[in-house]
Protein backbone atom coordinates (compact mmCIF):
# COMPACT_ATOMS: atom_id res chain seq x y z
CA UNK A 1 0.00 0.00 0.00
CA UNK A 2 2.82 2.31 0.47
CA UNK A 3 4.20 1.78 -2.61
CA UNK A 4 0.85 1.61 -4.32
CA UNK A 5 0.22 5.47 -2.74
CA UNK A 6 3.34 6.82 -3.20
CA UNK A 7 2.82 5.65 -6.91
CA UNK A 8 -0.78 7.83 -6.89
CA UNK A 9 0.65 10.67 -5.41
CA UNK A 10 4.05 10.78 -7.43
CA UNK A 11 2.60 10.13 -11.26
CA UNK A 12 0.40 12.25 -10.88
CA UNK A 13 2.83 15.09 -10.28
CA UNK A 14 4.74 14.23 -13.21
CA UNK A 15 1.62 13.95 -15.44
CA UNK A 16 1.24 17.50 -14.33
CA UNK A 17 4.57 18.65 -15.30
CA UNK A 18 4.20 17.04 -18.51
CA UNK A 19 1.01 18.92 -19.02
CA UNK A 20 2.51 21.88 -19.90
CA UNK A 21 -0.77 24.08 -20.06
CA UNK A 22 -2.94 25.34 -16.90
CA UNK A 23 -5.69 22.39 -15.50
CA UNK A 24 -6.91 20.62 -12.75
CA UNK A 25 -4.27 18.04 -11.11
CA UNK A 26 -5.10 14.59 -12.81
CA UNK A 27 -4.62 12.49 -9.49
CA UNK A 28 -3.68 15.54 -7.41
CA UNK A 29 -6.10 14.92 -4.73
CA UNK A 30 -6.03 11.37 -3.32
CA UNK A 31 -9.01 9.98 -1.07
CA UNK A 32 -7.51 7.18 0.60
CA UNK A 33 -9.99 4.15 0.58
CA UNK A 34 -10.06 3.61 4.47
CA UNK A 35 -10.83 7.13 5.02
CA UNK A 36 -14.40 9.18 5.59
CA UNK A 37 -15.06 11.21 2.31
CA UNK A 38 -13.51 14.74 2.14
CA UNK A 39 -15.33 17.57 3.52
CA UNK A 40 -13.02 20.03 1.62
CA UNK A 41 -15.56 21.79 -1.18
CA UNK A 42 -13.56 21.27 -4.33
CA UNK A 43 -15.88 22.41 -6.40
CA UNK A 44 -15.51 26.00 -4.96
CA UNK A 45 -11.73 25.56 -5.55
CA UNK A 46 -10.67 23.59 -8.20
CA UNK A 47 -6.68 21.71 -7.67
CA UNK A 48 -4.01 23.06 -10.40
CA UNK A 49 -0.64 22.57 -10.33
CA UNK A 50 0.04 26.49 -10.62
CA UNK A 51 -2.48 26.67 -7.70
CA UNK A 52 -0.92 24.89 -5.30
CA UNK A 53 2.65 25.64 -6.41
CA UNK A 54 1.74 29.66 -5.78
CA UNK A 55 -0.15 28.31 -2.40
CA UNK A 56 3.40 26.32 -1.68
CA UNK A 57 5.20 29.49 -2.48
CA UNK A 58 2.91 31.72 0.08
CA UNK A 59 3.23 29.14 2.60
CA UNK A 60 7.13 29.92 2.70
CA UNK A 61 7.00 33.35 2.07
CA UNK A 62 7.54 35.70 5.27
CA UNK A 63 5.84 38.48 3.70
CA UNK A 64 2.68 37.60 5.36
CA UNK A 65 4.03 38.42 8.74
CA UNK A 66 4.39 42.72 9.42
CA UNK A 67 8.11 42.48 9.81
CA UNK A 68 8.63 39.80 7.21
CA UNK A 69 10.42 37.45 9.49
CA UNK A 70 7.88 34.59 10.27
CA UNK A 71 6.32 32.77 7.27
CA UNK A 72 3.34 29.67 7.75
CA UNK A 73 6.56 27.12 7.50
CA UNK A 74 8.57 29.04 10.79
CA UNK A 75 5.91 27.01 12.73
CA UNK A 76 5.23 23.92 10.79
CA UNK A 77 8.19 22.09 9.50
CA UNK A 78 7.62 18.92 6.78
CA UNK A 79 10.12 17.21 8.92
CA UNK A 80 7.83 16.29 11.50
CA UNK A 81 4.78 16.72 9.98
CA UNK A 82 3.84 19.90 9.44
CA UNK A 83 4.57 20.62 13.53
CA UNK A 84 6.86 22.65 15.36
CA UNK A 85 9.53 20.41 17.35
CA UNK A 86 11.59 23.53 19.08
CA UNK A 87 9.15 25.03 20.75
CA UNK A 88 6.41 24.48 23.65
CA UNK A 89 4.35 27.58 22.17
CA UNK A 90 4.27 29.23 18.93
CA UNK A 91 6.87 31.92 18.62
CA UNK A 92 5.52 35.10 16.02
CA UNK A 93 7.69 38.56 15.33
CA UNK A 94 10.05 39.87 17.66
CA UNK A 95 10.65 36.30 19.31
CA UNK A 96 6.38 36.74 20.80
CA UNK A 97 5.60 34.09 22.39
CA UNK A 98 1.80 32.78 21.74
CA UNK A 99 -0.62 30.74 23.69
CA UNK A 100 -0.55 27.33 22.13
CA UNK A 101 1.10 24.79 20.69
CA UNK A 102 1.28 24.64 17.30
CA UNK A 103 -0.70 21.80 15.76
CA UNK A 104 0.84 19.82 13.12
CA UNK A 105 -0.48 20.60 9.22
CA UNK A 106 -2.26 16.91 7.51
CA UNK A 107 -5.72 15.48 6.41
CA UNK A 108 -7.14 19.02 7.11
CA UNK A 109 -9.63 17.93 3.63
CA UNK A 110 -11.28 15.63 6.19
CA UNK A 111 -12.16 17.54 9.26
CA UNK A 112 -14.48 20.85 9.94
CA UNK A 113 -13.05 22.10 12.85
CA UNK A 114 -9.38 23.42 13.41
CA UNK A 115 -6.99 24.84 16.09
CA UNK A 116 -7.28 23.62 19.70
CA UNK A 117 -10.52 25.38 20.07
CA UNK A 118 -12.27 24.48 16.95
CA UNK A 119 -12.46 28.70 16.18
CA UNK A 120 -12.53 27.93 12.33
CA UNK A 121 -14.72 25.74 10.44
CA UNK A 122 -13.30 25.99 6.96
CA UNK A 123 -9.81 25.28 5.49
CA UNK A 124 -9.99 28.66 3.67
CA UNK A 125 -10.08 30.70 6.48
CA UNK A 126 -6.76 29.49 8.81
CA UNK A 127 -4.67 31.57 7.34
CA UNK A 128 -6.42 34.59 8.46
CA UNK A 129 -6.17 33.69 12.05
CA UNK A 130 -2.03 33.74 12.33
CA UNK A 131 -1.51 36.47 10.19
CA UNK A 132 -3.76 38.75 12.27
CA UNK A 133 -2.56 37.84 15.83
CA UNK A 134 -0.65 40.05 17.39
CA UNK A 135 2.04 37.44 18.70
CA UNK A 136 2.31 35.56 15.67
CA UNK A 137 2.15 37.54 12.12
CA UNK A 138 0.54 40.51 13.63
CA UNK A 139 -0.57 41.71 9.77
CA UNK A 140 -3.58 43.21 8.33
CA UNK A 141 -4.59 40.73 5.26
CA UNK A 142 -5.30 43.94 3.32
CA UNK A 143 -2.01 45.09 3.88
CA UNK A 144 -0.49 41.15 2.53
CA UNK A 145 -2.75 42.06 -0.88
CA UNK A 146 -0.97 45.40 -1.34
CA UNK A 147 2.43 43.91 -1.12
CA UNK A 148 1.94 40.83 -3.64
CA UNK A 149 0.00 43.60 -6.03
CA UNK A 150 3.21 45.69 -5.32
CA UNK A 151 5.25 42.54 -6.27
CA UNK A 152 5.93 41.30 -9.94
CA UNK A 153 6.83 37.82 -9.08
CA UNK A 154 3.67 37.98 -7.33
CA UNK A 155 2.16 39.15 -10.37
CA UNK A 156 3.40 36.49 -12.75
CA UNK A 157 2.58 33.67 -10.03
CA UNK A 158 -1.25 34.42 -9.58
CA UNK A 159 -1.80 34.84 -13.75
CA UNK A 160 0.25 31.83 -13.76
CA UNK A 161 -2.10 30.14 -11.43
CA UNK A 162 -5.68 31.55 -11.68
CA UNK A 163 -5.39 33.46 -15.50
CA UNK A 164 -3.80 36.83 -17.05
CA UNK A 165 -5.74 40.10 -16.28
CA UNK A 166 -7.27 38.64 -12.62
CA UNK A 167 -7.04 40.75 -9.52
CA UNK A 168 -4.53 39.54 -6.84
CA UNK A 169 -7.29 39.36 -4.18
CA UNK A 170 -7.62 37.45 -0.33
CA UNK A 171 -9.89 34.79 -1.53
CA UNK A 172 -7.45 33.97 -4.25
CA UNK A 173 -4.87 33.85 -1.98
CA UNK A 174 -6.43 31.92 0.57
CA UNK A 175 -7.42 29.50 -2.27
CA UNK A 176 -4.32 29.23 -3.35
CA UNK A 177 -2.92 28.28 0.39
CA UNK A 178 -5.78 25.93 1.07
CA UNK A 179 -4.92 24.02 -2.51
CA UNK A 180 -1.41 23.28 -1.08
CA UNK A 181 -3.03 22.65 2.66
CA UNK A 182 -5.77 20.30 1.54
CA UNK A 183 -2.77 18.29 -0.68
CA UNK A 184 -0.76 17.50 2.65
CA UNK A 185 -2.68 13.70 2.95
CA UNK A 186 -0.82 11.51 5.57
CA UNK A 187 -2.36 7.29 4.75
CA UNK A 188 0.17 5.36 4.44
CA UNK A 189 2.05 4.43 7.71
CA UNK A 190 3.21 0.72 8.72
CA UNK A 191 -0.41 0.81 10.43
CA UNK A 192 -2.13 1.67 7.40
CA UNK A 193 -0.36 -1.26 5.44
CA UNK A 194 -1.30 -3.78 8.23
CA UNK A 195 -4.41 -2.65 7.63
CA UNK A 196 -4.80 -2.66 4.13
CA UNK A 197 -2.41 -5.08 2.92
CA UNK A 198 -1.97 -7.33 6.08
CA UNK A 199 1.61 -5.63 6.43
CA UNK A 200 3.35 -7.49 9.80
CA UNK A 201 3.45 -5.81 13.02
CA UNK A 202 5.44 -6.73 15.34
CA UNK A 203 3.94 -8.42 18.78
CA UNK A 204 4.38 -5.30 21.03
CA UNK A 205 2.64 -2.76 18.45
CA UNK A 206 0.14 -5.60 18.19
CA UNK A 207 -0.53 -5.37 21.88
CA UNK A 208 -0.35 -1.94 21.90
CA UNK A 209 -2.97 -1.61 19.58
CA UNK A 210 -5.03 -3.92 21.57
CA UNK A 211 -4.95 -1.94 24.37
CA UNK A 212 -5.32 1.30 22.26
CA UNK A 213 -8.82 0.17 20.75
CA UNK A 214 -9.83 -1.09 24.40
CA UNK A 215 -8.71 2.40 26.21
CA UNK A 216 -8.21 5.23 23.93
CA UNK A 217 -10.08 4.40 20.53
CA UNK A 218 -13.36 5.97 21.93
CA UNK A 219 -11.86 9.54 21.61
CA UNK A 220 -9.27 8.59 18.84
CA UNK A 221 -11.54 6.86 16.65
CA UNK A 222 -11.63 5.93 13.07
CA UNK A 223 -8.53 5.84 10.73
CA UNK A 224 -8.67 9.65 11.32
CA UNK A 225 -7.48 9.14 14.96
CA UNK A 226 -9.99 11.54 16.27
CA UNK A 227 -13.64 12.24 16.69
CA UNK A 228 -13.32 15.76 16.28
CA UNK A 229 -14.54 16.49 19.49
CA UNK A 230 -13.85 18.91 22.46
CA UNK A 231 -12.60 17.54 25.76
CA UNK A 232 -11.02 18.13 28.95
CA UNK A 233 -8.27 15.85 29.74
CA UNK A 234 -7.56 16.56 33.01
CA UNK A 235 -4.67 18.43 32.81
CA UNK A 236 -4.84 21.32 35.52
CA UNK A 237 -7.66 21.16 38.82
CA UNK A 238 -7.58 25.07 37.74
CA UNK A 239 -8.58 26.64 34.47
CA UNK A 240 -4.98 27.82 32.74
CA UNK A 241 -6.47 28.50 29.00
CA UNK A 242 -10.74 28.54 28.79
CA UNK A 243 -10.06 26.72 25.46
CA UNK A 244 -13.44 25.72 23.91
CA UNK A 245 -15.51 28.09 25.80
CA UNK A 246 -13.96 31.20 24.24
CA UNK A 247 -15.85 30.27 20.87
CA UNK A 248 -19.02 28.97 22.40
CA UNK A 249 -18.84 30.79 25.48
CA UNK A 250 -21.01 27.75 27.11
CA UNK A 251 -19.52 27.08 30.63
CA UNK A 252 -19.08 23.34 29.61
CA UNK A 253 -16.73 24.24 27.24
CA UNK A 254 -14.00 25.64 29.80
CA UNK A 255 -10.69 23.81 29.71
CA UNK A 256 -11.76 21.93 26.49
CA UNK A 257 -9.38 21.44 23.33
CA UNK A 258 -9.79 19.65 20.17
CA UNK A 259 -9.22 15.98 20.04
CA UNK A 260 -6.24 15.85 17.87
CA UNK A 261 -5.40 12.99 15.69
CA UNK A 262 -2.46 10.96 16.16
CA UNK A 263 -1.67 10.03 13.17
CA UNK A 264 2.31 11.01 12.85
CA UNK A 265 2.15 11.34 16.67
CA UNK A 266 6.16 10.05 17.66
CA UNK A 267 6.99 12.85 15.09
CA UNK A 268 5.06 16.05 16.98
CA UNK A 269 6.16 16.71 20.36
CA UNK A 270 5.81 18.78 22.55
CA UNK A 271 2.36 17.43 23.36
CA UNK A 272 -1.00 19.25 24.37
CA UNK A 273 -2.68 22.39 23.52
CA UNK A 274 0.55 23.89 26.05
CA UNK A 275 3.00 21.80 24.65
CA UNK A 276 3.60 20.47 28.61
CA UNK A 277 4.54 17.11 27.94
CA UNK A 278 7.83 16.31 25.98
CA UNK A 279 7.39 12.46 25.16
CA UNK A 280 4.98 9.97 24.75
CA UNK A 281 5.84 8.28 27.89
CA UNK A 282 5.03 11.57 29.81
CA UNK A 283 1.76 11.81 27.84
CA UNK A 284 0.56 8.37 28.85
CA UNK A 285 2.50 8.55 32.61
CA UNK A 286 -0.40 11.56 32.77
CA UNK A 287 -3.65 9.55 31.38
CA UNK A 288 -2.69 6.65 33.85
CA UNK A 289 -1.56 8.29 36.72
CA UNK A 290 -1.75 12.28 36.38
CA UNK A 291 -5.38 13.37 35.50
CA UNK A 292 -6.69 15.81 37.60
CA UNK A 293 -10.27 16.50 38.54
CA UNK A 294 -12.11 19.79 37.44
CA UNK A 295 -15.68 20.63 36.53
CA UNK A 296 -15.49 19.90 33.15
CA UNK A 297 -13.54 16.78 32.76
CA UNK A 298 -14.37 14.10 30.77
CA UNK A 299 -16.65 11.42 32.33
CA UNK A 300 -14.69 8.72 30.50
CA UNK A 301 -11.62 10.33 32.37
CA UNK A 302 -13.28 9.30 35.49
CA UNK A 303 -15.60 5.72 34.77
CA UNK A 304 -16.51 3.95 37.93
CA UNK A 305 -14.96 6.96 40.25
CA UNK A 306 -11.63 6.09 38.79
CA UNK A 307 -9.30 9.11 38.11
CA UNK A 308 -7.57 8.38 34.64
CA UNK A 309 -6.80 5.49 32.89
CA UNK A 310 -4.59 2.90 34.90
CA UNK A 311 -2.07 1.29 33.05
CA UNK A 312 1.43 -0.81 33.56
CA UNK A 313 4.83 0.56 32.43
CA UNK A 314 4.73 -2.51 30.04
CA UNK A 315 1.43 -1.80 29.01
CA UNK A 316 2.34 2.13 27.84
CA UNK A 317 5.50 0.53 26.14
CA UNK A 318 3.34 -1.24 23.96
CA UNK A 319 0.79 1.38 23.40
CA UNK A 320 3.84 3.63 22.39
CA UNK A 321 5.20 1.11 19.93
CA UNK A 322 1.74 1.03 18.01
CA UNK A 323 1.49 4.92 18.33
CA UNK A 324 4.98 4.39 16.57
CA UNK A 325 3.71 2.49 13.69
CA UNK A 326 1.10 5.46 12.96
CA UNK A 327 4.09 7.62 11.46
CA UNK A 328 4.26 8.48 7.91
CA UNK A 329 7.57 8.27 6.57
CA UNK A 330 6.34 8.89 3.42
CA UNK A 331 4.28 11.91 3.85
CA UNK A 332 7.45 13.70 5.50
CA UNK A 333 9.84 13.24 2.91
CA UNK A 334 7.62 13.65 0.12
CA UNK A 335 9.01 16.02 -2.43
CA UNK A 336 5.87 17.31 -3.46
CA UNK A 337 6.17 20.00 -0.30
CA UNK A 338 9.77 20.87 0.02
CA UNK A 339 10.31 24.70 -0.01
CA UNK A 340 10.03 26.07 -3.07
Amino acid sequence: MRKKLGFLLVMGWLLMACEGDKGEIPFGFVQPEHFPAATYTFDNNPISKEGFELGKFIFNDPLLSRDSTVSCASCHDQRVAFADPQHRLSIGIDAQIGARNAPPIFNLAFVNAFFWDGGVTHVDFIPLNPIANPVEMDQDIAVVIEKMRASALYQQKFATAFGEGTEINSARMLHALSQFMVMMVSANSSYDQYLLEGAALSESALRGLALFEENCATCHEGNLFTDGSFRNNGLDTEVTDIGRYLITEENGDLAKFKVPSLRNIALTAPYMHDGRFETLDEVLTHYSSGVQQSATLDPLLQAGGILGIPLSDAQQSDIITFLETLTDEEFVSNPLFFAP
